[in-house]
């Protein structure tokens, strides 16, 4: 679908200049773009690349001479990647939407509110209940009992278990896992693991006379907040007793483990393969960095950031920027950091002494 040049910044609360009645039907970055595309140049290091391409049409950074750029037309981008996120958004193509495929397998007593899609092959339990204009792809799983919100999309291979509430406007991408059981058992005696905890490694490891591990069953279900979105192949833990729940707006990417009894804030942004263990509380507009991990029974105040493969072992006071292993503050780690590069030099210097 083409949109003039106009409409496009208006959309994005932008300034366009030149040919705004000019027409567009997609994106591409400058060097490839032809006539048709609006070139995504927003910062000068794409300038030489508008040249190459074909666009007559760009987005552009503020103070750029449009003109002798050679275009028509230009939509002037104060936020580069704001006005990335309106305009993807924008230009994006709908889902497909065919009502209830004849091959999903619905219990009679679940509920499907207006104008909500179901894929082929999808199973929907007893007493669920689906919000109106949701997307079901193919293959999902909603167990009996869950609900979910009004506008939610839920990928191909999405996995709901029992006790999962999940709040409107929820994306769960491809074979997104919510309400497993938790990692949860315990030993008929203290285990070597509890026993190193308790002394910091210094009682001696032995073999339990009973080593059996028994399981502690997950009842508390999982409870998801509005506009949250989950990437592929991550997962949300049930809660023992209570639910483990995550809050509203917050984005979870692809391999994300969140464990049992978690309870993560609002609008915080948990990147690729982070973990996060049981029992563990994240608070509002906590970003952790891909690779990073949170220690079980552990409280990361608001407004933290944990820089990648930032592994958390104590608790973090609000508004701190961590790093390292085990988590210090980013200064203390960078300062560390270049004091170990110094080391072979200091070295050197004493052999030579």
């Amino acid at each position: 679908m083409a949109h003039s040049i106009k409409d496009i910044a208006a959309a994005l609360g932008a300034d366009a200049y030149g040919a705004i009645d000019l027409p567009v039907d997609g994106a591409a970055e400058p060097a490839v773009a032809g006539p048709g595309d609006l070139a995504l140049a927003m910062t000068p290091a794409y300038g030489d690349a508008l040249a190459k391409g074909a666009a007559r049409a760009a987005v552009i950074w503020p103070g750029a001479d449009w003109q002798a750029l050679g275009l028509d037309a230009a939509i002037i981008a104060p936020r580069a990647r704001l006005a990335m996120a309106g305009l993807t958004q924008m230009l994006d193509r709908p889902l497909p939407s065919g009502g209830v495929s004849p091959h999903a397998a619905i219990d009679p007593t679940a509920k499907l509110g207006d104008g909500t899609h179901v894929g082929a092959f999808a199973v929907i339990g007893a007493d669920a209940e689906i919000g109106s204009d949701c997307w079901i792809g193919d293959h999902v799983t909603i167990a009996p009992g869950v609900f979910v919100g009004a506008g939610s999309v839920l990928h191909a291979g999405v996995r709901l278990q029992r006790g999962v509430r999940l709040g409107a406007r929820l994306i769960l991408h491809p074979n997104v896992v919510i309400g497993g059981d938790g990692f949860s058992f315990v030993t008929a005696a203290p285990s070597n693991v509890e026993r190193a905890r308790e002394t910091l490694g210094a009682a001696p490891i032995e073999a339990a006379e009973d080593p059996t591990w028994h399981r502690i069953h997950s009842l508390g279900g999982v409870e998801i907040g509005d506009d949250v979105e989950i990437g592929a192949n991550s997962t949300v833990d049930a809660g023992t007793i209570r639910p483990t729940r995550v809050g509203q707006g917050t984005k979870i990417d692809n391999l994300v483990q969140v464990g049992h009894n978690v309870v993560v804030g609002d609008h915080c942004l948990l990147c690729a393969q982070a973990g996060i263990a049981g029992s563990s509380v994240i608070g509002d507009r906590v970003v952790v960095g891909g690779k990073a991990g949170v220690a079980d029974n552990l409280i990361v105040g608001d407004d933290v950031v944990l820089g990648g493969g930032t592994v958390v072992l104590s608790n973090v006071p609000k508004g701190r920027v961590m790093m390292g292993y085990p988590a210090t503050k980013m200064q203390t780690h960078v300062e560390s950091y270049k004091a170990l590069r110094r080391l072979p030099r200091i070295l050197q210097g004493l052999k030579k002494g």
